[in-house]
């Protein structure tokens, strides 16, 4: 986490503290809410000789399979030979991998409709697209470099592709821009919006990224501790706060929303535990919780990114832990 002034801390606090849904009557509903889930780990068969770095993303592919994305060893995958891309099938059995050198931090995740896995590099300030199989078909950016010109980006953090092919990237991890740009499926600049700051529309490390049934554009804006809801030309719709400190984001096709939560518990967000919160990407009802294991750390612990499922299950990508936990619906 970020070190911030006093200043910015009181600032911060009026967004990230008890805007909650309205459908809520708990004293504390961001950490009093029903756990319908089992936790289980370890999860999946890993290859040989291959242990878990710090996991940043996992989702369902449409093949049915599990993709999860690392940072191979801790934190980083320079000079290290572990693939970060790993599939495995629904049931845990190891499928393939890929990725041994290609990048330096593995940050934002998505399959597309079609198949394509998607990853962006906050390091490397790439966005790279491939096949189900690990083929590269496209690479976004300019490698090293970065900024805020219309073929450059800084800190990519997620990347999601529209049905219409279009293509969404946010940018701003820590200093630099806070931007969400707006791309052709062919990566032709369309538009770009967002500044650094606390107002509608503007971000404080931009960190996640989704679309619900609609085509609106969930943002997890995490610094600022709160989900903003935009049209795909940018125009601001809503925002919540009653999700917590928002690291990653999955929507499910019944538009139900999962936020990975992994930074609350300390001076941005005191008292609201980490975990992973389920509600309604309609209307932002509160329905579930799933607490993580170290829900009232100071550090920065939990999953930092989630996925769910076509059965309900939810995986949780543990960064600080180096894990990938399934949480099983009952």
């Amino acid at each position: 986490m970020k070190t911030i002034s006093i200043f910015r801390l009181m600032v911060l606090l009026p967004i990230t503290g008890w805007q909650v849904s309205t459908a809520q009557d708990s004293a504390n509903p961001l950490n009093d809410l029903p756990n319908p889930y089992e936790r289980i780990f370890p999860w999946a068969e890993m290859p040989d000789g291959l242990a878990w770095g710090q996991v940043i993303g996992v989702e369902q592919g449409p093949d049915g399979n599990i993709y999860a994305f690392h940072r191979c060893f801790e934190n980083l995958c320079v000079d290290r030979d572990e693939p970060p891309i790993l599939v495995f099938t629904i049931s845990g059995e190891f499928v393939r991998s890929w990725g041994e050198g290609m990048f330096i931090r593995p940050h934002g995740f998505h399959i597309d409709a079609a198949g394509n896995v998607w990853t962006t590099d906050d390091r490397a300030h790439v966005v790279y697209k491939f096949d189900a199989n690990g083929t590269l078909l496209m690479t976004l950016g300019k490698k090293g470099i970065r900024g805020q010109g219309p073929d450059i980006f800084d800190q990519p953090t997620d990347v999601f592709v529209a049905p219409d092919g279009n293509i969404f990237v946010t940018n701003g991890h820590g200093m630099g821009a806070n931007r969400v740009m707006k791309l052709t499926s062919d990566g032709e600049f369309i538009k770009a919006w967002g500044s650094t700051g606390s107002g509608e529309g503007q971000f404080d490390i931009p960190h996640a990224l989704e679309m619900d049934s609609q085509g609106r554009l969930f943002i997890g804006d995490r610094n600022n501790g709160r989900v903003q809801i935009f049209d795909q030309e940018g125009n601001f719709l809503d925002q919540w706060s009653q999700f917590g400190r928002p690291s990653g984001l999955a929507i499910s096709a019944d538009d139900m929303l999962y936020v990975a939560d992994n930074e609350s518990f300390g001076p941005l967000n005191p008292g609201v535990e980490k975990g992973i919160r389920v509600g309604s990407a309609k209307d932002g009802t509160l329905h579930y919780f799933i607490k993580d294991l170290e829900a009232t750390s100071l550090e920065a612990a939990g999953a930092e990114g989630v996925g769910v499922d076509s059965e309900g299950n939810v995986y949780g990508a543990v960064v600080r832990r180096m894990m990938l936990e399934r949480h099983e619906r009952h």
